[in-house]
């Protein structure tokens, strides 16, 4: 694991620039914070929400500077949910929460799998967002119309097997960079993590904390890592999970994705050596050396697409569709079963079952919208060389360490090397200090085998960040969620208790169980 991690970084540092000198960087984010703390408070007039699935919440409209830096300029309109505690007379205040991505809609997390847990819902007001960019806040637009944007991601397959796919996806990544830049030219600068940060502040004055009391997976762990590191004396309590690494992810992000790449194949491993432990039925995959037939499957669908079934009933599945979907049920060990099915379906060909096949395939998650906004917000943060043109190189030093997953996690930031912004990057974009200088330390968790961000990097990101206690849930999947890490989790948030250094959580159940 960690021989792979120090490959990728060694094949890629002639690619990578140095940071700002720490003197810099310390007057930046001081301004930054001075910025923000500019802005005029919005004001937040609570009603029941009106969409569907959401009237349990009540809704607001926070309005937030454009730019930070004309904190009395253009605005925009941040969507926010809240649910008032259960039980007001021992509330202790707000408890934000963000989602991951980037580009994932909070208010449409709270609509589909609720805010928080009985015993956070009684002592907090639960508050979640559409971040800026992303759904009911500002969306970013890269097309002319929602039937434009539906067409171009069906045509966007970032994983090319030819050098006409390669000339193909290099197109359409400047034609997404030139859109984004006509539709949303104004927006595009100003949708930085920083700039979500300095929102989340405003929000936590609106309400009249003192303190900020936050908790954020993923993507969204970065966004506390942001939030943190700019307003440590701000921070009540920041619980964090599945982690990103922030110096990697914002100055060293081709590092950043080959190591992404190398905790998906060590999750493949597990799922195929797990999947042979299980046997026949539980795991329909089972049979024969599970990772060399997974291997030899995806080998045959680079060379073109398998025909699943017969008849006008059959599904031609491809490359570019599978690999997604295998990494997607890789997120949560609770789809291991799936994935077998899937495999075993596809391998089977004309024998397989198109009906199963096309039921898995079409439920993959990403929405246009989702990716348009995962985009803008990603070329925002990162540092990628400006030249699209680059990537075919770019995937064969990448794949030389992870040779699966490589070009999986590389190609859906190819427009950022066409974007439209300064070639040092948007001005506020924030590259450190990164110690949380914060009253009490951070809570981190994340499984021990994390297919998007590995559990080498959550170490790394404890070191840097310092000021933090990380748990490890001995688990699977892209989660850190279990009994345990939530009992955890719900005392620290509460009460402030942090677990003993080196704590280990088990997962509440294991794959195929």
């Amino acid at each position: 694991m960690r021989r792979g991690a120090l490959l990728a970084t060694t094949l890629l540092a002639g690619l990578l620039l140095t940071s700002t000198a720490p003197a810099t960087a310390e007057a930046a984010a001081t301004e930054l914070v001075a910025q923000a703390d500019a802005a005029p408070t919005p004001i937040l007039n609570w009603t029941t929400c009106t969409e569907p699935g959401l009237d349990r919440f009540q809704c607001a409209t926070a309005r937030v500077p454009l730019d930070y830096a004309k904190p009395d300029g253009a605005t925009l309109d941040l969507a926010v949910v809240r649910q008032p505690a259960t039980d007001p007379d021992r509330r202790i205040g707000t408890l934000f929460s963000a989602v991951g991505g980037p580009g994932g809609s909070g208010i449409d997390a709270a609509r589909d799998i609720g805010l928080g847990s009985p015993e956070l819902a009684q002592r907090f007001d639960l508050v979640t967002f559409d971040q800026r960019g992303i759904g009911r806040s500002a969306q970013v637009r890269c097309f002319a119309d929602t039937a434009a944007q539906e067409d171009f991601w069906s045509r966007y397959a970032p994983l090319p097997t030819s050098k006409r796919q390669y000339d193909e996806l290099e197109r359409l990544s400047r034609e997404l960079a030139d859109g984004c830049a006509a539709h949303s030219g104004e927006l595009l600068p100003h949708l930085t993590t920083v700039d979500a940060a300095r929102d989340l502040d405003l929000l936590r004055r609106t309400v009249g904390d003192a303190t900020l009391t936050y908790t954020g997976g993923s993507y969204a762990s970065y966004l506390g890592e942001v939030y943190g590191a700019l307003f440590g004396d701000r921070v009540r309590a920041l619980g964090l999970g599945a982690m990103i690494e922030p110096v990697g992810y914002t100055e060293y992000t081709l590092t950043s994705l080959a190591e992404a790449a190398i905790g998906t194949e060590q999750v493949l491993t597990e799922f195929a050596r797990l999947c042979a432990e299980a046997g026949s039925p539980r795991c329909a995959f089972a049979d024969g050396e599970v990772r060399a037939r997974n291997l030899a499957l995806l080998d045959k669908l680079r060379e073109g697409p398998i025909t699943v079934g017969s008849g006008d009933a059959a599904r031609a599945v491809t490359y570019a569709e599978f690999l997604p979907a295998q990494v997607f049920l890789l997120y949560d060990p609770d789809y291991w079963p799936t994935l077998g099915t899937l495999l075993a379906e596809v391998d089977r060909g004309p024998d397989g079952d198109p009906g199963t096949v096309a039921a898995i395939l079409d439920s993959t998650p990403l929405t246009a919208a989702f990716m348009t906004s995962f985009t803008a917000i990603t070329c925002a943060d990162v540092r990628l060389p400006k030249d699209p043109g680059l990537w075919p190189t770019l995937a064969r030093v990448i794949e030389s360490a992870a040779p699966t997953f490589g070009s999986y996690w590389l190609y859906p930031v190819q427009a950022c090397g066409a974007w439209h912004s300064p070639a040092d990057g948007y001005p506020q974009r924030y590259t450190g200090p990164w110690t949380l200088n914060t009253d009490t330390p951070a809570l981190l968790t994340n499984a021990r085998f994390d297919p998007a961000t590995p559990l080498f990097r959550a170490e790394r990101a404890h070191q840097i960040v310092g000021n933090a206690r990380l748990v490890v849930l001995d688990g699977y999947g892209h989660t850190t969620s279990s009994t345990c890490t939530r009992e955890l989790g719900d005392a620290y948030l509460i009460d402030l208790t942090l677990p003993a250094p080196g704590t280990t959580c088990p997962a509440d159940r294991a794959p195929f169980g």
